[in-house]
């Protein structure tokens, strides 16, 4: 079984990261293979709109860091997604990620039903942290994942949230979240077995 963790905060220790690195850590304990990607890390260019992925190649043409990135993404089983919540979203750098998944979609996506170049039945583990202690705030960010990730053949999508975490590396006391994190692999990694 394979785990890509894609963490897309800017800052070192950041709460997202923590929470990634529990679950992945724990997948890892349970026989998984693990690749984690910090995408501040990387040099990427968002999606140029160029449609080149539509007409001439079935994957994204650009060159860069990130062709890795979505190269570990095709052939994944669990795919694990962490931002802080900045401006009401994710981050850019979690932004500029989706915008590239573009290519994941056939030329004919509109009115194809089997619209993804992904192999069906993949998982997401979306972890999303903010400094709002309110858990009914930001809701829509996780909607609007979970949609576009079934889109592309994911077929169980989980959330796991922190509220009121502000400085790096506070997660860490929210026991909640952190046991949140160790249950949801060992639950995705039995699925695999």
């Amino acid at each position: 079984m394979k785990v890509v963790s894609l963490l897309g905060s800017p800052r070192k220790n950041a709460n997202s990261s923590i929470v990634a690195e529990r679950f992945c850590a724990t997948a890892q304990n349970l026989g998984a293979e693990v690749r984690s990607f910090t995408l501040n890390d990387l040099d990427f260019r968002g999606c140029q709109g160029c449609y080149v992925c539509k007409t001439k190649l079935d994957r994204c043409v650009l060159k860069d860091d990130l062709a890795e990135v979505l190269e570990a993404v095709r052939e994944t089983d669990i795919l694990v997604l962490a931002s802080p919540v900045y401006f009401w979203d994710v981050s850019a750098q979690m932004k500029a990620f989706l915008d590239r998944c573009f290519s994941f979609l056939v030329p004919d996506f509109l009115t194809n039903p089997n619209r993804s170049r992904l192999a069906p039945g993949k998982k997401l583990v979306f972890i999303l942290t903010q400094n709002n202690p309110d858990p009914n705030s930001f809701t829509h960010i996780f909607q609007k994942f979970d949609y576009f990730f079934r889109g592309f053949g994911f077929t169980d999508t989980r959330q796991i949230r922190a509220f009121g975490a502000r400085e790096p590396g506070e997660v860490e006391a929210n026991r909640e979240v952190m046991e949140t994190a160790v249950r949801t692999a060992e639950e995705l990694c039995r699925q695999n077995q």
